[in-house]
């Protein structure tokens, strides 16, 4: 089992910053990709950011690219998110999930999906305001 906390959320100003992150603890080491996703009022869940073991791959939602930095420090078991030029909508409960395996040769469907995911963290609310 894989246990994960988010942390950093809060309330900020359009064209501002915040940095979330995750702790992962418990089996650690199994894990491959670790990504965020983020759910608004009355929206589904959608895929923000995703980075795997090894620090090489990272994705991005096109709404965030450019803007977002995903980051993963192992020795820490932790990742971050770092968000910059905030919008209004980039307002959600930001939530931090993890993949169990290794496996390669995903393709970027199944890494951006949230149905890889096995673990799933609290959520922590972002709100930005204008």
């Amino acid at each position: 089992q894989v246990q994960l906390v988010e942390s950093g959320g809060g309330l900020v100003q359009a064209g501002g910053s915040l940095r979330l992150s995750c702790a992962a603890s418990g089996r650690t080491a199994s894990i491959g990709y670790m990504g965020w996703f983020r759910q608004a009022p009355g929206k589904e869940r959608e895929f923000v950011a995703s980075i795997n073991w090894s620090n090489i791959g990272t994705y991005y939602a096109d709404s965030v690219k450019g803007r977002f930095t995903i980051s993963r420090d192992n020795a820490m078991n932790k990742v971050y998110l770092q968000m910059n030029s905030l919008k209004l909508e980039d307002t959600a409960v930001y939530t931090c999930a993890a993949y169990g395996s290794r496996a390669n040769g995903l393709t970027i469907a199944t890494i951006t999906s949230k149905l890889l995911y096995d673990y799933w963290g609290q959520g922590t609310q972002v709100t930005v305001s204008s």
